[in-house]
């Protein structure tokens, strides 16, 4: 839900308390004072230093990854990358694209249109012969992508989506969602056949992968060569998790609204009523994150990920249902809401607990829940690891609240007031009016809005973001902003083979990462590098200090 609907995402922020948003919601832009002073001319001068840097130097051949140490000696992705790869998770390739777009249209200048073009055509090159994208892509031929797999990715503990080369797409985490959406961006501001080609050829892609259904996989063509630890692979599973099913209803209903291609329409609402009718029935009215394709039951996912009725994503869940109410007119999708609050506050545990699982405490109106609700019997399901790396480590679960991994919360906190609060409001609309007013019921072709980012979607929690005036004078003299790198990793070492057997060791029970040999990220506040994120957040805060000028 990061990006079509930013009213949603504005909305969900309101409602969710603090722990279930986004680390990119929630904050406040101060732009008063120190910014006022600050001359365009300078604004874009530092714009157009750092965007120098970041596509002439930062960049290969166009393509970003998250964080680089400031000699490039090492990089990184979600895991540590190679120099000639290029990511596709956010924060990276794609949305530096999307800023560079914003800033054609902030600056009328050309240059970031060109840069714009670059880093579309470096997509275009990761794009695979089925139509979508991996993760990330190596320029290099292909066995040195495998043996990136074979190694950092194969050593990656927690991050188990690393550990096997599929080589075809995936969905998860909006990868091909969001490459395609900015193919349509780009496509759109020109009509360059250079980008229309391969945008309709997403389009033809998430077309085919849908099932009959209206469901989508994680991961197509659809493979079944990894079962892990005597479960079978989960990539076939129709997945809602990270967005998936809701990030391909969004770009569909984009190329809809923008192309007017009115054959979408049908496959949007297959969709839309396909997830109304994943919720489970009462007494556990929730949904889960991933289904088994043919009978529509609950399925696990990583090993973290366990078959459940999912707390969190049923918060999701009901807040895309009051969405695709307002955009249908069609009350069904506001009929299960009711049982699903019931679910959510049948959960409630203790509040005294939340003291022990959160750094912060519950609001008078927020209860906290766990998260994995076992679909048999309705007993909770918390998640524990022992080991210490990835071939002697496990994940497992019990119903112990004490001691549950850090880096998947084994908990939830939710307002069921503001829930059904939300409910009343968009049941008090006119019906009629949003029937009338749907883009599914219009034939009428618009285009997207012209700016992508609002500063405020960029920072972490909590956080104030800086003035126009200081990100101006934070740009170093080489043209980058050093930042602290947010997270960081053991370099890769073969793990010895003495070491491949289980282990009951519970050292790393509750740490973002395990041993030496544990290629996770951890955090990190000590080493300072590129952030492709810190450029991102601070174009979008000069283009809107431009803009209020």
């Amino acid at each position: 839900m990061r990006h079509f609907f930013p009213m949603l995402l504005l909305w969900l922020t309101a409602l969710m308390p603090a722990t279930a948003r986004s680390v990119s919601t929630g904050l406040t832009v101060s732009q008063a004072g120190q910014s006022a002073t600050v001359p365009a001319a300078e604004v874009r001068d530092v714009m157009r230093r750092a965007t120098k840097y970041m596509m002439d130097v930062a960049s290969y051949d166009g393509g970003f990854v998250w964080n680089y140490l400031p000699d490039y000696s090492r990089q990184w992705g979600e895991l540590e990358a190679r120099r000639t790869m290029v990511w596709l998770q956010s924060p990276s390739t794609p949305d530096v694209g999307e800023v560079l777009l914003d800033a054609y249209h902030a600056t009328g200048d050309e240059y970031y249109y060109d840069c714009a073009c670059r880093v579309a055509r470096c997509i275009v090159k990761g794009q695979l012969p089925c139509g979508g994208w991996n993760y990330m892509f190596d320029l290099q031929p292909e066995d040195s992508l495998k043996a990136w797999y074979a190694t950092t990715g194969r050593q990656a503990w927690r991050l188990e989506e690393f550990q096997h080369y599929y080589g075809n797409a995936t969905f998860d985490d909006e990868a091909t969602k969001h490459c395609a959406e900015f193919l349509l961006r780009i496509y759109l501001e020109k009509k360059d056949e250079a980008f229309g080609r391969p945008l309709r050829q997403a389009i033809g892609f998430m077309l085919e992968s849908q099932y009959a259904n209206g469901g989508w996989p994680q991961r197509y063509p659809l493979m079944f060569s990894h079962p892990f630890k005597g479960k079978a692979d989960y990539t076939s599973f129709i997945t809602i998790n990270d967005d998936v099913m809701p990030g391909n209803i969004d770009f569909l209903l984009q190329c809809y609204t923008s192309l007017g291609m009115e054959h979408l329409r049908e496959p949007i609402l297959l969709a839309m009523h396909l997830m109304r009718d994943l919720q489970q029935p009462r007494p556990l009215a929730g949904w889960a994150d991933q289904y088994t394709p043919d009978d529509l039951q609950p399925a696990h996912a990583r090993s973290y990920e366990p078959r459940s009725v999912n707390t969190g994503t049923t918060v999701s869940m009901i807040m895309r249902m009051m969405e695709f109410y307002k955009l249908t007119g069609d009350k069904s999708f506001l009929k299960g809401i009711p049982q699903a609050i019931d679910f959510l506050e049948s959960r409630r545990l203790p509040s005294s607990l939340a003291s022990t699982v959160r750094r912060t405490p519950l609001q008078d109106d927020e209860i906290i829940m766990p998260r994995f609700i076992n679909p048999d019997d309705g007993r909770p399901m918390y998640v524990h690891r022992k080991g210490s790396n990835v071939v002697n480590g496990d994940y497992y679960t019990d119903e112990i609240t004490g001691g549950t991994i850090a880096h998947y919360s084994s908990f939830m906190t939710i307002s069921p007031g503001r829930l059904r609060q939300a409910l009343k409001e968009v049941k008090a609309l006119s019906r009629k009016e949003l029937c009338r007013q749907s883009p599914l019921n219009a034939s009428s072709v618009s285009r997207p809005k012209d700016y992508y980012y609002a500063p405020e979607r960029l920072s972490r929690r909590g956080e104030e973001l800086p003035t126009a005036g200081s990100v101006v004078s934070a740009l170093n003299t080489t043209g980058y902003w050093p930042s602290v790198l947010r997270q960081v990793s053991h370099p890769y070492r073969p793990i010895p083979y003495d070491m491949a057997t289980s282990s009951e060791d519970r050292t790393y029970a509750q740490t973002m990462v395990g041993d030496e040999y544990d290629t996770s990220p951890y955090s990190n506040e000590t080493i300072v590098g590129i952030s492709t994120l810190t450029y991102i957040q601070n174009m979008a805060i000069l283009i809107h200090h431009l803009r209020s000028q």
